[in-house]
């Protein structure tokens, strides 16, 4: 098992990090630059298109692992240059290799958008309508959930939701340095333990691509660490969005061999402080009038900073309130029945209420430093 946790993280980290390099190098070149705004929390221009070492640091060790399989079957590889446990697989992943060729093109259509989005700017509108059009795509190709309901429409539905839910929750966090990227890591990490271990045998092909993906953005995190050196862009965290939903639908996290329905709350606390930000900050924006998607500083993120937390403070905060949940979600693979899953549940819960009251206090000191603003100086 470590090898294999090894041989799909570091290649990606390793092709995250060159690709983030030469990005870095390029970008202006490019016309790939953030420029300091109202909105923005950095304060000199910013080299962009992160996202496309994420993007890299995720298709080639994917395409390196199809190619091997295809050699292997056609014995062009050494029978024991690759254990008996993973050999038996190559079939399945010649199978379900079309499925995720699709899901690279989804992916490949919302980078390309997201990228054009960084250099020139591009209607929210425009991209919800083609974020919609990328996730129907993907469950009319077989990437859906049924969720316990018979009714294939449903689940179908639900997962296009889903989908675009995790595409924007994601965009709207990469507003602070390592923020998504850092949170991201996290979510694939937990997905691929469950996939690895929460079922009778481990579901390597999803499980591994999880573990690809969490190479790929740590690779970028090296670089997007506080202070960072370049940031995601549209073009990163648009695909992680749809990559990490696309994953969790394709993974299984109920096993009626070992496991209980309870279980399939798993996705939801792994994601539950980026499915809460996505929620609070719609809501804000709705109730003051606003477009939903008009970007400014209403996420936990930007509020911790308002109570004093620094910027690095307020990115580790919000990281170790996603790791509490995810592992909650693990919990739930230890505890017997819905009765042993309300405790995760209520621990989850105690989470978000935390988080709420921190964005009160902030929101409360905000207030009263505008409705008490300091007097001027005197001078002598």
């Amino acid at each position: 098992m470590i090898w294999f946790i090894v041989g799909c993280i570091a290649p990606a980290f390793l092709i995250s990090f060159v690709v983030t390099r030469i990005v870095k190098r390029y970008a202006e070149t490019w016309g790939l630059v953030d420029q300091p705004a109202a909105r923005k929390v950095h304060v000199t221009p910013t080299p962009l298109g992160g996202g496309i070492a994420i993007y890299f640091g995720f298709l080639i060790p994917i395409l390196a692992a199809q190619v091997f399989a295809a050699a292997a079957i056609q014995g062009l590889v050494p029978s024991d240059w690759v254990p008996e446990l993973l050999r038996t697989h190559f079939e399945g992943i010649q199978y379900r290799a079309p499925q995720f060729w699709t899901l690279m093109a989804g992916g490949t259509v919302l980078a390309l958008m997201g990228l054009y989005d960084d250099q020139f700017g591009l209607s929210w509108k425009v991209r919800l309508v083609v974020q919609f059009l990328v996730a129907g795509m993907l469950v009319l190709t077989g990437t859906s959930a049924t969720i316990f309901v018979s009714v294939p429409w449903f689940g179908m539905l639900v997962s296009v939701v889903w989908i675009v839910v995790l595409i924007n929750s994601l965009n709207f966090l990469d507003n602070m340095d390592g923020l998504s990227a850092g949170i991201g890591l996290i979510a694939s990490l937990m997905f691929a333990s469950v996939m690895l271990n929460g079922t009778s045998e481990p579901r390597w092909l999803v499980g591994g691509a999880l573990l690809v993906l969490s190479g790929s953005l740590a690779g970028f995190l090296v670089f997007n660490w506080p202070p960072a050196s370049i940031f995601m862009g549209d073009a990163g965290s648009t695909f992680l969005g749809m990559m990490l939903a696309s994953l969790t639908l394709l993974g299984t996290f109920y096993d009626s061999g070992v496991s209980q329905t309870h279980v399939i709350l798993a996705p939801l606390c792994i994601l539950a402080i980026p499915l809460y930000d996505f929620t609070s900050v719609m809501l804000i924006r709705l109730s003051q009038g606003r477009s939903p998607f008009q970007p400014d500083k209403s996420h936990f993120s930007h509020r911790l900073t308002g109570i004093g937390l620094s910027r690095t403070n307020a990115v580790l905060t919000v990281h170790f309130a996603t790791l509490t949940t995810g592992l909650g979600a693990l919990l739930l693979y230890h505890v017997d029945g819905w009765s042993g899953a309300m405790l995760v549940i209520a621990l989850v819960l105690c989470t978000l209420v935390i988080v709420s009251i921190l964005e009160m206090a902030a929101g409360r000191a905000n207030n009263q430093e505008k409705s008490n603003p300091p007097a001027p100086s005197e001078t002598n």
